[in-house]
């Protein structure tokens, strides 16, 4: 009989479940899209039935695939969108609201008097993190302050809080589990990753009760196993895990200084930086990598709002693309973007810029710009982004030679191309682009017992392509100090 792994990876636009052999390999993939909501200007907004609808759907279907192939799952593992936040009625599962997903800029104001009393320090001191409507923590307390029904279950204490992952697993197991890990703990602003707990001066400053919070377990741990009732037999549940962490462990990132950049809904770097935190000195985060055997590995990250959110927008909103695929050819035969810029800061900028008020802007525009210049300033612009990281990074003495590279975007050479001209650095594309998946399979086996090693198997990972730069210095500079010119435009 064959054996599985499957891996559920909950994203900001879709989900996705994979049935993986032991040795990492993808036998089966199923995905899903469910509706973005935009209700406001810088809301943003999921309905959490559409989540759990389509995570029993795809599940289901890996379920049946491993049958139709006589084989075995040995064990669960779920990576997730992170600092997206659901609350619900322990009683019924019912949410009391939307999930306010991890894009929404609500809490701006909030977040502004905050600095303004002088919190973000003690907040970056014992978080890791920026004060920013970015994270979870704020959203709490909106809800909280501002849902009804949630202040009525808050007082017959039958209110539960979870992030994605947290909400995902108290369903499968109807209601047994309410559980996260550690690295979409820290993601809240309200985890004390020096400590690994819940933050007692960080919930009494927002006014969040810990009785609504999840209990906080390791990333390979036992989560648990599904409800028969749901999946008809019961599989364990052995990892949890942010997704762009996931994608750390999928791409083999072990060792101190190890880099990759998932470039998906968003995109998002992340250095493993061993047992240490490591403060940026340039508006970068600290936060944990994985916690595995009780032990914590940290990262340094940079966040990216919109990456392939730009792409679903040209599609999507301006309808002048049918598929994403197309834009590497129409970028291709482009011999230049006759100095058109695009700022994507459809929901603010994140790093290093943290302004939650900034909104996207296009410069350069004549007569002769079209619709080819508009879709490749979009690739452009993330290529942009990821050189304004590299550059805070490097202000922490952090020079990375090479990177390695996953997510939707990737597939795109022409666009891995500009951005290794761009950036100076070596791209590396990994031969199997699932690796957040992958990683959540990875930390459910090592959970589980399958796997003794995790850095012992990420010398199975193969190389699809290198990218190497190609652009002449001088044109570099040039194409840099116009996207500067944009940024500042946009900030004004």
């Amino acid at each position: 009989m064959k054996n599985f792994i499957v891996a559920i990876d909950q994203g900001t636009t879709s989900t996705r479940s994979i049935l993986f052999d032991l040795n990492g390999k993808p036998i089966f993939t199923c995905k899903k899209e469910f509706k973005q909501y935009f209700p406001k200007n810088g809301w943003v907004e999921h309905n959490p039935n559409e989540i759990w609808k389509t995570t029993i759907n795809v599940l289901t279907k890996v379920i049946n695939k491993s049958k139709k192939l006589k084989g075995k799952i040995l064990t669960i593992g779920i990576t997730n969108q992170r600092e997206t936040i659901v609350l619900w009625d322990k009683k019924t599962g019912k949410c009391v609201y939307n999930a306010i997903v991890w894009q929404d800029r609500r809490t701006h104001d909030l977040c502004k008097k905050l600095k303004k009393k002088g919190y973000e320090k003690i907040i970056r001191s014992r978080t890791g993190l920026i004060l920013d409507p970015y994270f979870s923590g704020t959203k709490i307390k909106w809800i909280l302050d501002n849902v009804s029904i949630a202040k009525k279950l808050l007082k017959k204490k039958r209110l539960l809080f979870g992030t994605i992952d947290t909400y995902l697993v108290w369903k499968l197991t109807s209601g047994k589990i309410h559980a996260t890990d550690s690295t979409n703990a820290s993601r809240t602003m309200i985890f004390n990753i020096k400590k690994n707990v819940w933050d007692k001066k960080l919930l009494n400053l927002l006014k969040i009760p810990e009785s609504i919070l999840p209990y906080i377990k390791n990333s390979a741990d036992n989560f648990g196993e599904t409800s028969k009732s749901i999946t008809n037999e019961s599989y364990s549940i052995n990892g949890i895990i942010g997704d762009q962490q996931a994608a750390a462990i999928g791409q083999g990132c072990f060792k101190t200084g190890s880099t990759k950049i998932t470039f998906g809904t968003g995109a998002f770097v992340i250095m493993n930086t061993g047992n240490k935190i490591l403060k940026s000195k340039n508006k970068l985060l600290s936060t944990i990598c994985y916690r595995i055997d009780n032990k914590t590995t940290f990262a340094l990250e940079g966040s990216i709002f919109i990456a392939g959110a730009g792409i679903q927008w040209l599609r999507d909103k301006l309808k002048i693309i049918k598929h994403a695929n197309v834009t590497e050819k129409i970028s291709l035969n482009l011999k230049n973007n006759n100095n058109v810029y695009f700022v994507p800061a459809f929901t603010g900028l994140g790093a290093p810029y943290w302004r939650s008020d900034a909104r996207g802007t296009l410069t350069g525009l004549t007569r002769d710009t079209g619709r080819d210049e508009i879709i490749r300033a979009t690739l452009e612009s993330v290529a942009y982004q990821t050189f304004d990281l590299l550059k805070s990074m490097k202000k922490n003495g952090i020079n990375p030679k090479l990177m390695k590279v996953d997510g939707g975007m990737v597939q795109n050479n022409w666009f891995l191309q500009f951005l290794s001209n761009i950036t100076r650095l070596v791209i590396i594309r990994p031969k199997d682009s699932e690796t957040t998946a992958l990683g959540a399979a990875l930390i459910a086996g090592y959970g589980k017992g399958i796997y003794k090693s995790l850095p012992n198997f990420s010398k199975k990972l193969k190389i699809n392509k290198k990218f190497s730069p190609k652009m002449a210095h001088k044109q570099r500079l040039k194409l840099l100090n116009g996207w500067i010119q944009a940024i500042r435009k946009t900030l004004i």
